[in-house]
């Protein structure tokens, strides 16, 4: 059983241990206040008039290809759609869909019995023909003599004359038809138009074709080489041919990489071989044409590639890091220079495009600018600076009063 003269013990105890407590805490944050105050005296602050170090690049005007990825479609080299010029029954299929033809194979064989009856007729017509010149042209012959002394009249004479010239001219007729017959007896064998790989056929065995119908009976498409016709909108061109005739742009080559639907690149290099002259109304667009080898079939029509191309050529560009280069909300590029006494001189410039990790500068450098491209973050428009140049390894010595075995630090300049 507790007594009263223990709580009253107790009581005396928990006083003492909070007073301890917040006694304990007290120091504690002195000392640190302590330490605190020791090293900032130690190291000392920084003093903000100090010059800032950073790392320039010296730029100067060079060649620079301007190159446009463009998107394309590949076209066939050449397409031919295989029609038949006769009408009739489809006796023969004569090749293997897919497989690549010859041209002048034979691809079809339409039923020629009408075709050969009519050769066969024609020829008769002919020698019918050359009969009743036979007889025209002698009884021209005899009444001649006969005219001239008058033992016939003349006017019978000039109708000999002209029944001949008549069966001269039936003959040449019966000829021509004769020939006519003989070209549709040929065209019953259908022949591949142009050399390629064949595709399906679109009529069977036992169907009925004709010179009118709609649908070709199958498509040959020449695969090597290779056309991929390349979209680029008008108002890009245009603009280039304003630079390339005001001298700023040099043309560029006439060389073309692709990039395929998987993102690899085609391993053959081709050639711009024509620019349109329409403008599609449709797209705005106008169509450039290059050629591929296509060696291994590995272009097929109608599939969708990335044409890249050097259209021009900057004679008289800039390249700067792309860290260099600042934009405002608007989008306007900015790089810091070193200007005169060293101090940091802010410079817009005109910035439109990248190569590799540089942008392209067009306008606003000069050749021998400083450009700032290390220790951006504490550089202010008129500060003072302390330039080197970019990547240069800085030594920084220990501060007064520190002992050799004390921390010693390097960094890249300005970085």
């Amino acid at each position: 059983m507790v007594g009263a003269s223990d709580i009253v013990g107790r009581r005396i105890l928990r006083r003492r241990g909070g007073v301890f407590a917040g006694w304990a805490a007290a120091a504690s944050l002195s000392l640190l206040a302590a330490c605190g105050a020791k090293t900032d005296e130690h190291h000392g602050g920084r003093d903000p008039n100090a010059p800032t170090t950073v790392g320039y690049v010296v730029v100067q005007p060079t060649r620079v290809d301007l190159t446009n990825e463009l998107t394309g479609r590949v076209v066939a080299y050449q397409s031919s759609e295989v029609r038949p010029q006769v009408a009739g029954v489809i006796e023969k299929r004569l090749f293997t869909e897919g497989s690549v033809v010859a041209r002048g194979q034979p691809l079809y064989q339409i039923d020629p019995s009408l075709y050969r009856a009519a050769v066969n007729q024609a020829q008769a017509n002919v020698q019918s023909a050359e009969a009743n010149l036979a007889a025209a042209s002698a009884l021209a012959e005899r009444y001649k003599p006969l005219a001239a002394i008058e033992a016939v009249s003349q006017q019978d004479y000039v109708n000999a004359e002209a029944q001949a010239a008549q069966a001269r001219a039936a003959v040449a007729q019966a000829r021509a038809a004769l020939d006519t017959a003989r070209i549709n007896l040929k065209f019953t064998t259908v022949p591949a138009p142009i050399g390629g790989r064949i595709g399906r056929s679109l009529s069977t065995v036992g169907a009925l074709v004709t010179t009118s119908q709609a649908d070709p009976l199958t498509t040959i498409q020449q695969l090597d080489p290779m056309f991929v016709d390349i979209q680029q909108s008008s108002g890009d061109l245009l603009a280039l041919r304003r630079a390339l005739a005001s001298g700023g742009l040099a043309p560029g080559g006439t060389q073309v990489r692709l990039t395929l639907e998987d993102g690899s690149a085609y391993d053959q290099v081709g050639t711009v071989e024509f620019s349109e002259a329409v403008v599609d109304p449709a797209t705005g667009t106008v169509t450039l044409r290059a050629r591929f080898a296509n060696p291994s079939g590995v272009l097929l029509p109608g599939m969708f590639v990335r044409a890249s191309f050097t259209q021009a050529v900057d004679t008289a560009a800039f390249l700067v890091p792309q860290t260099a280069v600042s934009r405002d909300p608007k989008g306007a590029a900015s790089v810091y220079i070193v200007g005169p006494g060293d101090k940091a001189v802010q410079r817009s410039i005109t910035a439109d495009r990248t190569q590799g990790a540089f942008w392209v500068v067009s306008k606003g450098l000069a050749p021998g600018d400083k450009v700032i491209t290390q220790g951006l973050a504490n550089v202010q428009p008129d500060k003072s600076l302390k330039p080197v140049p970019a990547s240069t390894p800085q030594r920084i010595g220990a501060p007064a009063g520190k002992t050799d075995g004390q921390s010693k630090g390097s960094a890249a300049g300005g970085a």
